[in-house]
């Protein structure tokens, strides 16, 4: 197949063609505008091949978006471009309309045109693949609930009301132009490429220069760590083999406090980094707690039952096999995040001719 992929230089979306190169023998179109989470470093072992092509542009560009799909003609649409990151969206959500919700139109639109002028075989076997977050259904109430691909919508930031906002979107697609869409409802991702600004990178990076390790509230809010190569194994499961018009949670068996998160990095980095910076004793001093941030959701939790059945798709990694990794992959790849953090990565993002990513 020809894969075409929004926002493939994102965290998410990078490791889904990291997944695709290195595991099948289908194409990658890789459709990015490159903002500030889009990191092309992210594919480095895989841009030469053959079957890699990169394309900078705006999902919000309808004539772009023509374009490509007229030179390339994909098999197959996954969307993962968006902008994701829920701080940002409180400070300034427009970004976020514009993106995800009014960039999603414009690639369905784009989409629909190319699919109603393929032959009857080709437009049976195409597919729309839009993926999306669990944020969409609000928080959990109750210790044992957990969020089903029926659960209600209830997004609680500016954030998860855009991705509702496009899910809807795809979903009417589907419905009234019969476009052959599916939709994936993710918990949070964690792994190697992740942008320093998300959780996890942000505290392991911390920790190892002394800094402040940054915990909303009291730390009780509890997510599901899902590591990033099980949901790129997920995803190309569910394009290849998923029932169109159905929606698939994505979880990682992984419910985890947030405290919890961080004292777990802290106990990895005590056992392989045990020389500290100066001044610092316990990498668990570093744990400050902050205010917390308005409408944050108290506990997500993901019933991954409906993949398991229909699709035999299951996590590899635990959350102790996927933290291990995660934190020793930092501790390796120095050269990444610090031409993230100074910023360096971005010349060669700016010199480039035009992820962000649903990167949670």
């Amino acid at each position: 197949m020809k894969i075409l992929v929004t926002g493939g230089a994102g965290f998410i979306g990078s490791a889904v063609i990291r997944n695709i190169i290195n595991n099948t023998k289908d194409s990658v179109i890789n459709v990015d505008k490159l903002t500030y989470a889009g990191n092309l470093e992210s594919l480095s072992e895989i841009e030469a091949s053959e079957r890699y092509s990169f394309e900078q542009v705006d999902i919000c560009d309808r004539a772009e978006l023509d374009r490509i799909f007229e030179q390339y003609q994909p098999d197959a649409v996954m969307h993962l471009a968006a902008e994701s990151h829920v701080d940002r969206s409180i400070d300034g959500p427009a970004e976020f309309i514009e993106t995800n919700i009014v960039g999603t139109y414009q690639l369905l639109e784009a989409t629909r045109q190319y699919w109603n002028q393929l032959d009857e075989t080709r437009k049976s076997a195409f597919r729309f693949h839009h993926i999306s977050t669990d944020e969409v259904y609000g928080d959990l109430e109750g210790p044992e609930d957990l969020f089903t691909e029926t659960t209600s919508y209830a997004p609680s930031s500016p954030y998860s009301a855009s991705k509702a906002s496009s899910d809807h979107l795809v979903r009417a697609w589907q419905r009234t132009y019969g476009l052959p869409t599916l939709i994936t409802n993710c918990s949070n991702n964690y792994g190697p490429y992740h942008f320093p600004e998300k959780l996890i990178p942000l505290v392991i990076l911390n920790a190892l220069e002394g800094k402040p390790l940054p915990v909303y509230g009291n730390g009780m809010q509890i997510r599901d760590w899902l590591y990033v190569e099980d949901h790129a194994r997920a995803l190309y499961k569910v394009v290849t083999e998923g029932l169109v018009g159905e929606t698939y949670n994505i979880g990682g068996h992984n419910e985890k406090a947030n405290i919890e998160v961080v004292k777990t990095i802290c106990s990895l980095l005590e056992e392989l980094v045990p020389n500290k910076p100066k001044g610092v004793e316990s990498y668990q001093d570093l744990i400050t707690y902050v205010k917390d941030r308005p409408g944050h959701d108290v506990r997500y939790a993901i019933d991954a039952t409906k993949i398991a059945n229909e699709l035999n798709w299951t996590p590899t990694e635990t959350f102790e096999s996927g933290m291990s990794s995660t934190v020793e992959w930092y501790l390796n790849n120095k050269e990444w995040w610090t031409r993230v953090l100074d910023g360096s990565y971005s010349f060669e993002r700016l010199g480039t001719a035009s992820t962000s990513e649903e990167n949670k």
